[in-house]
């Protein structure tokens, strides 16, 4: 079984330390590199590229989203998942718009990294119930979507989304095709008036298209 790689970037070394060991611990998993600083993380980009990037959002000099974006433009295809607290909500369209896979809140259990690794390597999206539930809740408050008729296949779409299936995985599911997949996943993108795949699980979340 090939090892996943994985990089760290985190200001609270306490935490960065705890993660590595607890990830450490997973045969699968090979933590090879760890910095408290994004611009530390960009160097050694210019020249090493992880499977998986733990990110934290608020950090000194340059913080998660600039870090996320400019790693981005380095390596298109690099899988980034960030590390957040509830307090960090405010950046978590930003993150996203900065390209991020994924979600973590920093009180996650080894289970859950384990799992939230293991779909964004696949391919997937993966975010934390938690914080699901508070933006699913916040946009029922700000009343930021509106709800329009899915088509049954819509709606079988959308929740393998939500569970974190990637395109090919749904495809093979549902026995269509990827261009097939990915033209419902744009009507859905339309109807739910949404720009992102993490704007679009917040809406079938809050439409009761999909459980957490």
């Amino acid at each position: 079984m090939k090892t996943t790689t994985i990089a760290i970037v985190d200001d609270h070394n306490i935490f960065r330390e705890g993660i590595m060991l607890v990830l450490n611990q997973i045969d699968e998993f090979d933590v090879v590199y760890d910095t408290s600083n994004g611009l530390h993380f960009l160097e050694y980009l210019a020249t090493n590229v992880p499977d998986i990037v733990l990110m934290d959002v608020n950090m000194p000099i340059i913080n998660g989203v600039d870090t996320s974006k400019k790693a981005l433009q380095l390596v298109p295809n690099l899988k980034i998942i960030a590390l957040t607290m509830f307090t960090d909500l405010a950046h978590y369209t930003q993150m996203i718009e900065a390209g991020v896979q994924g979600f973590v809140v920093k009180k996650a259990t080894k289970n859950e990294l384990y799992t939230a690794v293991k779909i964004v390597k696949d391919g997937g999206n993966y975010f934390s119930q938690e914080i699901l539930q508070k933006l699913a809740l916040q946009s029922v408050k700000n009343n930021q979507f509106n709800k329009e008729q899915l088509t049954i296949r819509e709606m079988e779409v959308i929740q393998l989304i939500c569970q974190g299936k990637t395109t090919n995985e749904i495809a093979e599911k549902l026995f269509i095709s990827v261009k097939t997949v990915e033209t419902h996943r744009a009507n859905t993108y339309k109807k739910a008036q949404v720009r992102n795949l993490a704007e679009l699980i917040v809406w079938a979340v809050k439409n009761n298209y999909f459980s957490i």
